[in-house]
């Protein structure tokens, strides 16, 4: 006898296929996010050391001019900081929907992945049932055969 199909097998590819691109997808957005979140700090970083480095030669600094500059360069700064901040917000929240949109294919391929098992056990079951049932009747007739 010959093994009996499952039903939903395309359905069960399309989920798996569906699965691989949530997957390709989240790790699209994981690796926009660890970006965007390095350069933020590199950003922060720059900051940092310009701070320093002001507060080190402030003294030296001999006109306004100079001093405007470097205001207007901090300020300028803490602009670009501000805006990828919101970048990285955004793609956190990018990430997290695209990890959830994951789970949620990943959990219906669950699903049918389980129902084919099922449905290969209760296969199994059938079969065996009618096996013993035909050797019943094998041994039914062997025992009223008059020998």
């Amino acid at each position: 006898m010959a093994a009996r199909t499952f039903k939903l097998e395309r359905v069960l590819i399309y989920r798996c296929e569906m699965e691989k691109l949530r997957s390709q997808e989240f790790i699209a957005a994981q690796q926009g996010h660890e970006l965007a979140t390095r350069e933020l700090q590199r950003e922060e970083d720059a900051v940092k050391e310009l701070t320093q480095e002001f507060c080190c030669c402030q003294s030296e600094l001999g006109t306004i001019d100079e001093i405007r500059m470097y205001a207007d360069f901090f300020a300028r700064k803490r602009g670009e900081i501000k805006t990828k901040k919101e970048q990285v917000e955004q793609l956190d929240l990018v990430m997290n929907d695209c990890r959830l949109d994951l789970l949620e294919a990943s959990r219906d391929k669950k699903v049918l992945e389980s129902l084919k098992e099922k449905n290969k056990i209760e296969f199994r079951k059938e079969l065996a049932h009618k096996e013993r049932n035909f050797l019943d009747e094998i041994s039914i007739q062997k025992k009223s055969e008059p020998t």
